[in-house]
């Protein structure tokens, strides 16, 4: 077992330096976007996506962000809360339209290059659609909920304004100047944060035997017991349950165990079930390990608490769905 100052240095600190890194990148570049109205520009083409949800067109700029860099463009949004051009709900709603698009990055950076190959073209595409069509689902839910919840809301259209006279004629390092300074007030009340809350996930995680130790002691000492049932259900053979317990701790290594089950012990669609299953049961883990340390970096913990909770029931919900369908095809 590593020693606390070892497991802030070797696990929490690399995190937080990326995360912080990748976050300053976004609010950064969304800084700069207003400061030489690059915003506008690129809201002509994400309008698409947010006039349906009754959003303000510059969220389009986060939104198509998501796809080259998920942290970018939560930053992107943080910036436009803390500026004031979008209050919790619409945050909400946007956050939930973005949801597609930071998967299409995944498609290209892990699904793709990553799960295919290891699932074989039949069963990785089957696995791959599915993910693909429970991301698209949350996303038109977001924009269905904007067209309802956000009928007839008023933005300030100057929220987003530099703040600086109209006579002023501004040279680049002005501009940049500006938009540094922005960014680095942003990240000084994210990084603590960030600091603070991944240390302590790690530290959990590190000494989590003697959380297993503790569950042993109210009578939870066997953890395929509770999926046990879960497998049974949906009619899955014996060999699924290491594979949705493998998948709890890590989706790759749950997708490298099911390989070689795929045909002879599982059918493709007991395959994909499988490690959806598994997806869903790792939301827990997935939570606590990434989403918590993150939304709550980014957003503070009470609307931080929401997004999770947000994110968490929809994505939960549409898992279910992605398994109801191919149970019953």
């Amino acid at each position: 077992m590593q020693t606390v100052v070892s497991v802030l240095l070797e696990e929490a600190l690399p995190r937080v330096v990326t995360i912080t890194l990748l976050i300053g990148a976004g609010v950064g570049l969304a800084n700069l976007a207003v400061e030489y109205g690059l915003v506008t520009v690129v809201a002509r083409v994400g309008r698409y996506l947010t006039e349906p949800a009754n959003l303000p067109p510059e969220v389009g700029t986060a939104v198509l962000t998501n796809t080259v860099s998920v942290t970018a463009g939560y930053g992107m949004l943080a910036e436009f809360r803390e500026e004031g051009l979008l209050d919790d709900r619409a945050t909400l709603i946007a956050v939930v339209i973005n949801t597609f698009f930071g998967f299409v990055q995944h498609i290209f950076t892990y699904y793709g290059p990553v799960l295919v190959p290891i699932l074989g073209v039949q069963v990785g595409l089957m696995y791959v659609g599915a993910r693909a069509g429970i991301s698209l689902g949350i996303s038109l839910v977001g924009l269905l909920a904007g067209a309802v919840l956000l009928r007839g809301y008023e933005y300030d259209p100057h929220a987003l304004d530099p703040e600086t006279p109209e006579e002023e004629v501004r040279t680049t390092r002005d501009k940049f100047r500006a938009a540094g300074t922005s960014t680095l007030e942003r990240l000084r009340s994210i990084v603590p944060r960030l600091a603070v809350v991944y240390s302590l996930v790690f530290l959990a995680l590190e000494y989590s035997d003697r959380i297993l130790e503790a569950l042993a002691e109210v009578g939870i000492t066997e953890p395929a017991a509770a999926v046990d049932p879960i497998a049974g259900l949906l009619g899955l053979p014996g060999a699924a349950v290491p594979v949705i317990l493998v998948s709890l701790v890590d989706p790759t290594t749950g997708a490298i165990t099911v390989a070689p089950l795929i045909g002879d012990v599982l059918t493709p669609d007991q395959a994909v079930i499988t490690l959806l299953v598994g997806g869903l049961v790792s939301l827990t883990i997935g939570t606590v390990k990434r989403s918590i340390p993150f939304q709550f970096g980014i957003w503070g913990a009470s609307f931080g608490t929401k997004v999770i909770v947000v994110n968490v029931g929809l994505k939960a919900a549409f898992i279910l769905v992605a398994i109801a369908v191919f149970f019953v095809a």
